[in-house]
């Protein structure tokens, strides 16, 4: 075993994860700088937040705000208002995703962002990860991530609308994680939030660039929006709408701030950077660059 596969095999979750640059670099001292942090799916372009946002910060906000950043959220993703709840980041709804539901049997797409199958083996159920969850008869609840994380694989709304029928004549679930959804808007079923069993997650950190804002949604119908809120509590949340109220109204209706993020996220603005996208079309999710690991 050379020293990076020793490395690796200690990795804590949090490195396991992605993003932790802090602790990778304490790892590998003699990496050669600038990392380059292709582990996490941000956008290395973020939106710039003004000064002014960050006002406010001394205080809870109020209901208004709170149903102003879902507002903002609801038409910006194109989904029905009463179906949006506002979330510290759609990794805290991954995690309580079981708390709501109770699904005997769960189909995960694999390979794919591997929390939700963490989250899943936890809990009393049987899961089956498969490359294509959607045809899995017996599943009363099916996880996919569109596009996926980490190969981009695209499902159509078409082919999800079509299982979301088959689920819900059975009393099962589709979940549908739209992380990286604002890349290809025409792929998301948020116009089809409240309709049979349908539950999807939103991000904002990442398209944005912003994943340190920790802002995120559910969209689901009326019953499970309000058991997940009640898990969330209103002071959860509080603190990370209080930072968001402005940027909700801001960024999500900003008529420039998508296509100039899209535009940087595509091949464009690899090209800036020297990098050339891998993986054709199937996404910005593989970057080649000049450089070898030794």
């Amino acid at each position: 075993m050379n020293v990076i596969e020793k490395n690796i095999a200690e990795y804590t979750a949090d490195e396991y994860h992605g993003g932790a640059l802090d602790s990778m670099r304490r790892r590998f001292p003699e990496a050669p700088e600038p990392w380059i942090d292709l582990s996490t799916g941000i956008n290395p372009w973020p939106w710039p937040v003004p000064a002014s946002h960050y006002s406010g910060l001394n205080r809870l906000p109020g209901a208004a705000e709170l149903a102003s950043c879902e507002a903002a959220m609801a038409a910006a993703f194109g989904a029905p208002r009463e179906t949006v709840l506002a979330a510290p980041g759609s990794e805290m709804l991954i995690r309580l995703l079981p708390t709501v539901l109770q699904p005997r049997r769960v189909a995960i797409l694999a390979p794919s962002y591997g929390d939700h199958a963490q989250v899943w083996k936890q809990v009393d159920c049987e899961l089956v990860e498969s490359r294509d969850p959607l045809a899995d008869a017996a599943a009363d609840a099916v996880v996919i991530c569109n596009p996926n994380n980490p190969d981009g694989r695209r499902f159509e709304r078409t082919e999800l609308t079509e299982a979301l029928s088959r689920l819900t004549a059975r009393g099962g679930w589709l979940i549908v994680d739209e992380a990286f959804a604002d890349l290809e808007p025409g792929l998301s079923i948020a116009p089809l939030a409240g309709s049979g069993n349908l539950l999807a997650l939103r991000s904002i950190g990442k398209f944005f660039g912003l994943a340190g804002l920790r802002l995120g949604a559910l969209l689901a119908p009326p019953d499970i929006r309000r058991a997940m809120a009640d898990r969330l509590g209103s002071y959860f949340r509080a603190g990370a709408i209080r930072r968001r109220r402005r940027l909700s109204g801001c960024l999500l209706a900003d008529p420039d701030a998508c296509p100039a993020c899209r535009r940087r996220a595509r091949p464009a603005g690899l090209a800036e950077a020297g990098k050339t996208p891998a993986g054709g079309r199937h996404g910005p999710f593989h970057i080649r660059g000049n450089r070898r690991l030794p």
